[in-house]
């Protein structure tokens, strides 16, 4: 039986968090290394799988399949429940979606795939005060993502939360904007995939993840570093009217931006290096800054040539703050966890051993549904245009 919700209520990345949703892992097999898949992870360590030995995905072609490691897949599964034990046991009400049990296979009239399970839970949806919003997702193996989760947002809906959806794109081969990718960070798009024309193009669609937006309050950045995201930020703006101020970030990175910059409390960011501070706009270049150490190899070394790592070396600053003073990180980054603590953060260490094969960290594991407080206005009437 669920445990009973509060309705949703969360303006930020900071506030005492009292009930959260943590992903599940189970039955996630292979990934989809489709034109979606490419786009998506078009930085990925191991650019040999863009060529013809993986395959070529068309609309009306099935993807290729890179299998992962049953015991990758089992120890992620043990550290996630670990870090669902972590959170009970700091106070936090922590929910599950619903587990896929074996994988599952799925077509729309345009293009066929295997289902993503709800791990990453973070990428697909973001509570905005009492509103769940659901977003357009940009992978096509996580269109039905989800449906894990629908179990719980109509739970908080009878509690009294606000719930939306984005327009779910179609997602043909036209509907995606490669600019940012082609033949920039990797070969141009006709040496990765064929495109093919459908019957059901309407042009570029509206795409984005959650994980493009940070919360602060009444502001909500969002990277924006293609057409789809362009379509996808104006909707929001539109949705949200004058309940929150959306500011957009011009291609501030690619697509994800909690591997590069997370608000710890107000008045202070944890952000990559020097570099990503130059680029924000002047109201967060005047917080404090807290800087990520260089990332360890000492996990990554032990992968096999054929591991494909689809999260940057960065994705364990990727943590969960509890509250503006307590954070979860990966105890096996210890660096990491010695800076927060000489920030004055109590750190709550929690194993996380294959973050990058899975590409998410604690931060991309959880959606935060109710943290205590309300919406606040950090910023007054101070320009965000960047100089």
């Amino acid at each position: 039986m669920n445990q009973p919700v509060q309705r949703a209520n969360s303006f930020d990345e900071w506030s005492p968090l009292r009930e959260v949703i943590v992903g599940s892992g189970l039955a996630y097999e292979a990934h989809d290394v489709d034109l979606s898949f490419k786009l998506f992870f078009h930085d990925v360590v191991h650019s040999s799988f863009y060529y013809p030995a993986y395959g070529t995905a068309t609309a009306d072609a099935a993807p290729s399949r890179r299998a992962l490691n049953r015991r990758y897949v089992e120890e992620l599964n043990e550290d996630l429940e670990g870090f669902a034990a972590a959170l009970t046991a700091a106070g936090v009400v922590v929910h599950r979606p619903v587990a896929l049990r074996e994988p599952v296979e799925f077509r729309t009239p345009a293009w066929q795939a295997s289902m993503i399970p709800a791990l990453n839970v973070r990428d697909q949806a973001i509570v905005l005060g009492d509103e769940i919003l659901e977003t357009a997702p940009q992978v096509r193996a996580r269109l039905c993502e989800n449906d894990l989760l629908k179990r719980l947002f109509y739970d908080y809906f009878a509690a009294g939360s606000r719930w939306a959806t984005m327009p779910r794109p179609i997602m043909t081969d036209r509907s995606f904007d490669t600019s940012y990718v082609s033949g920039k960070n990797t070969p141009a798009m006709q040496d990765v995939s064929h495109i093919t024309d459908s019957e059901f193009d309407c042009g570029f669609e509206m795409m984005i993840d959650a994980a493009q937006c940070v919360r602060l309050g009444r502001d909500i950045i969002v990277n924006v570093a293609n057409a789809n995201h362009r379509l996808a930020a104006t909707w929001l703006g539109r949705h949200l009217g004058d309940r929150f101020r959306i500011h957009t970030l011009h291609r501030f990175a690619d697509n994800h931006i909690d591997s590069l910059v997370l608000p710890l409390r107000p008045g202070l960011l944890l952000l990559r290096n020097p570099g990503v501070a130059k680029s924000l706009p002047k109201p967060l270049r005047d917080w404090d800054h807290l800087y990520a150490p260089e990332p360890s190899d000492r996990v990554d070394s032990s992968y096999a040539d054929d591991d494909l790592l689809v999260a940057s070396p960065y994705i364990d600053m990727n943590v969960l703050s509890l509250d503006e003073n307590t954070v979860v990180a990966n105890s096996l980054f210890p660096e990491l966890i010695t800076v927060l603590e000489r920030a004055g953060f109590t750190v709550i260490p929690v194993r996380h051993r294959h973050r990058r094969l899975f590409g998410g960290g604690f931060h991309c594991f959880t959606l935060d549904t109710v943290r205590a407080g309300g919406q606040e206005d950090y910023f007054g009437s101070v320009s965000w245009t960047r100089d």
